[in-house]
């Protein structure tokens, strides 16, 4: 009589679904909704990060006028308004 086949392998199923408990489901939607009525954040940008991308839009306004020299300070202020529309008020 022959044997019946036998696989060595295991069948790797999925873990069971974990039960939501009603509680917990009404506490999450509770809190995205709290969150979702709050109003947008702006990014916050310091002094220092903001002094650095005038530095560096000043320096794209110097090299479009091909560096002569003078115009530092239009090059900066000119920056500085660049940055300024960018940024949040």
């Amino acid at each position: 009589m022959p044997t019946p086949h036998v696989t060595t392998t295991r069948r790797v199923g999925r873990k069971p679904p974990v039960p939501v408990v009603p509680e917990v489901s009404k506490v999450k939607a509770s809190i995205l909704s709290a969150l979702a009525a709050q109003p947008a954040r702006e990014p916050v940008i310091d002094l220092e990060t903001r002094r650095m991308m005038i530095a560096e839009a000043a320096y794209y306004c110097a090299e479009r006028r091909g560096f002569a020299p003078g115009g530092e300070l239009q090059d900066w202020l000119e920056a500085e308004a660049q940055i300024q529309a960018r940024l949040p008020a």
